[in-house]
């Protein structure tokens, strides 16, 4: 497949799950896809693994992201899609929330997201696409999701808006909102595999197609919104969960 042939492509959060299917997908079909992630030798192996250019940045600070805006032109140009994936989660109530935490998720998922845009926006080709990863808890009410789910709503927000702003320059933006995924994340929070299997097993049950998404699942809605084929699409949130906001 070549879809995406001559295209250049940029992931945040490229070294793991859904990044790295996604790096993995727009590779096969052709792009020259551009990873980066904040821990310098898990980028750098994710690269060599798929065979693809690597920047380290973190998307939590600004300097970074301006840095690595600057870098993707100076070596690659423009820039056709933008990935912007990298995030976190946690979980906690609201009365147990510190404000570290809080800063810790918010800067990462939106305002690191929020920025990437913002500085990218100026070496974005016309018509290029643009996509967000979002989640389906920003359509549902979870206790203990209050700071994750509430940061994914309002990338929604800012979603929307880059649509109408981007519209003049054919500039496409949208959000992949996935549900539960089986990815490293759950590990990431201190669950060991035997949680993560009672917990996902937890979970598949309240999935109208009782199964649990994958990475790849992901990574093809984000190859298909980059691709030609939806370039009349702006503005939408795709969920991808299997049937869970309607359960």
């Amino acid at each position: 497949m070549d879809n995406l042939k001559n295209k250049v492509a940029v992931i945040t959060g490229g070294n793991s799950g859904i990044g790295y299917a996604a790096a993995k997908q727009l590779k096969e079909q052709g792009a020259t896809v551009i990873i980066t992630g904040r821990r310098k030798e898990a980028v750098e192996k994710a690269a060599s693994e798929l065979d693809v250019n690597a920047i380290v940045a973190d998307q939590s600070i600004v300097s970074d992201i301006e840095h690595l805006a600057s870098k993707v032109k100076e070596e690659f140009g423009q820039v056709d899609i933008l990935f912007i994936n990298a995030g976190i989660t946690d979980k906690g109530t609201i009365e147990e929330a510190t404000e570290a935490l809080f800063d810790s998720i918010i800067n990462i998922n939106y305002k690191g997201a929020y920025f990437t845009l913002s500085k990218f926006i100026p070496i974005l080709k016309d018509g290029a696409s643009v996509v967000f990863l979002s989640s389906n808890t920003a359509n549902m009410s979870y206790a203990g999701t209050s700071i994750y789910s509430s940061g994914k709503t309002a990338l929604n927000a800012v979603m929307k808006i880059a649509a109408l702003e981007l519209a003049p320059r054919k500039i496409r933006v949208n959000s992949v909102s996935p549900g539960p995924t089986e990815t490293e994340i759950m590990k990431k929070i201190g669950l060991n595999d035997e949680e993560v299997k009672i917990l996902m097993d937890a979970i598949v049950d309240n999935i109208p197609l009782k199964k649990m998404g994958t990475a790849a699942d992901v990574a093809k809605m984000v190859a298909y919104l980059s691709s030609d084929a939806a370039v009349f699409i702006t503005g939408a949130d795709f969920i991808i969960d299997g049937g869970m906001v309607l359960a």
